[in-house]
């Protein structure tokens, strides 16, 4: 079976305009018989978004309209391809009750989900850290190091994993290594490696999945998937289970790399 567990769509107000439907029958056409649609779940209310045009999130009102949109499809294409209606939702430090709360109220409405981190809370200040190269070098200067960074996002990686967030808490970690986005433009060698296998391990021993995230390498100051190759191989050795994710947010980018890691 071929699934791709990480796809965004119209509803993404950083993404594109390429309709669910395109998605769908590229899918059926590249030979999947399952894919997630994850669009990145609305913020909690009460958290002000860093990012200067405030779209890290769907918007709360079209909420409604997402999901009865794929329910729909799902019927329409039920005999051609198994479609899950998912949400990517934001693990923010501090927000671990709002976050519950919305998990109790959609998460019955779910098939699928993943849980992300994006923000990384500094000195009571959030910074989107995979925004742009110029965002990431600045909170940089700010946190004191790029090591210190990567530290502080794996920390948060971590406490997303211990996190509280009640019986519809996704069990899919994504892209744990995104921090990597930005590694050739600050060129510095950091060695994490022990860092991500930590990761990996408390992942495994506790139950999750990895989002096996190829986007990386379509990123010109990354070049590597989420996780790298040598880790998944490391994944891999320890049988943490993985779900192929293109995290595809137009349609050209739909499953991108997917033979390079996934069985055929």
């Amino acid at each position: 079976m071929k699934k791709d567990g990480h796809i965004h769509t119209p509803f993404c107000p950083h993404g594109t305009d390429d309709s669910f439907e395109q998605y769908i029958e590229k899918a059926i056409a590249s030979g999947f018989s399952e894919i997630s649609f994850t669009e990145h779940a609305p913020l909690p209310t009460n958290f002000s978004d860093p990012t200067p045009d405030q779209d890290s999130g769907m918007d709360p009102k079209y909420l409604r309209a997402y999901i009865e949109k794929l329910s729909e499809l799902k019927s329409t294409y039920a005999n051609k391809i198994k479609i899950n209606i998912g949400l990517e939702i934001d693990y923010i430090i501090g927000y671990e009750t709002e976050t519950r709360a919305f998990l109790d109220i959609v998460g019955p409405l779910l098939d699928d989900a993943i849980l992300s981190v994006h923000f990384l809370k500094w000195e009571n200040e959030y910074c989107c850290i995979d925004f742009s190269k110029e965002v990431f070098l600045e909170f940089t200067s700010k946190v004191g190091s790029v090591e210190a960074v990567y530290e502080l996002y794996y920390e948060t990686v971590k406490k997303s994993i211990d996190a509280k967030l009640g019986r519809f808490k996704p069990i899919r970690i994504g892209h744990p290594t995104l921090i990597h986005k930005f590694q050739l433009a600050h060129g510095e060698n950091v060695d994490d490696s022990h860092q991500i296998k930590e990761i990996l391990d408390y992942m495994k021993l506790r139950g999750y999945e990895l989002d096996l995230n190829s986007a990386g390498l379509s990123k010109k100051d990354c070049q590597e998937p989420y996780p790298s190759l040598t880790m998944i191989d490391y994944a891999s050795s320890i049988d943490l289970p993985m779900v192929f994710g293109s995290d595809a947010h137009c349609v050209k980018d739909l499953h991108q790399h997917y033979e390079k890691f996934m069985p055929k």
